[in-house]
């Protein structure tokens, strides 16, 4: 293909990454990569092994032994871990949302997913994709730091909250972003030079229009 367009979206817990990054990928026929869901899937595969979030050598031993692969359910990857794919209730669950902040604040975990994430570039020019629209806290400062676009989202805590009631989810957004924005490795931050857009008051629909707007300069529709 003579053009493959790599969209970095970051952003805090709730503030509209997911939603937006799927309609953009359907939008635009783009590989959707939701990055949480690997940190999720590993947090699940780490606790499903026994291992605690404060056994940082217990992590590094697990993680090692853990052999990743990727699947593709219409247009979105997700991570297979020895062979399994997390199931969407179990990395969704209560016990992953409280402990994947924590296992994703140790280097380690966060080496052993680099090389992935920026994988599934290939992944989706061997699918035959338009491009990759990847979602994280990391992607436009970390993953992908040239990428064609760099998006950070944010919206206030109460509004994030709310939308998180809505989808019947138990999450301390705010405590996670605090974890999130302070570890050392690749903490949560707006990456320099990316595109800042405020979602507190905008619909799902004005966000992805925004964006699209944009992209669509590159990738006509």
């Amino acid at each position: 293909m003579s053009t493959f367009v790599i969209i970095a979206i970051d952003g805090g817990a709730a503030s509209g990454k997911s939603s937006t990054s799927r309609l953009l990928a359907e939008r635009f026929n783009l590989l959707h990569v939701d990055t949480g869901s690997f940190y999720r899937a590993v947090t699940a595969e780490l606790l499903r092994a026994g291992v605690k979030t404060d056994d940082v050598d217990g992590v590094r031993a697990a993680v090692a032994g853990l052999k990743f692969g990727t699947r593709i359910e219409g247009r979105s990857a997700r991570m297979e871990i020895n062979g399994r794919v997390p199931p969407e209730a179990e990395i969704r669950g209560a016990e992953v949302t409280a402990a994947v902040s924590h296992f994703a604040a140790i280097p380690e975990v966060r080496a052993a997913l680099l090389a992935y994430q920026r994988g599934q570039a290939d992944v989706g020019r061997e699918k035959g994709f338009r491009g990759l629209v990847m979602e994280g806290r990391d992607i436009g400062s970390v993953i992908f730091p040239d990428a064609d676009f760099r998006f950070f989202l944010h919206a206030d805590p109460e509004e994030r909250a709310k939308r998180r009631a809505l989808e019947g989810r138990q999450d301390a957004v705010a405590e996670r972003d605090r974890l999130d924005a302070s570890r050392k490795t690749a903490p949560l931050a707006r990456p320099e030079g990316a595109t800042d857009i405020d979602s507190t008051h905008l619909t799902l629909e004005q966000v992805v229009d925004r964006l699209s707007a944009d992209i669509a300069v590159r990738l006509p529709l």
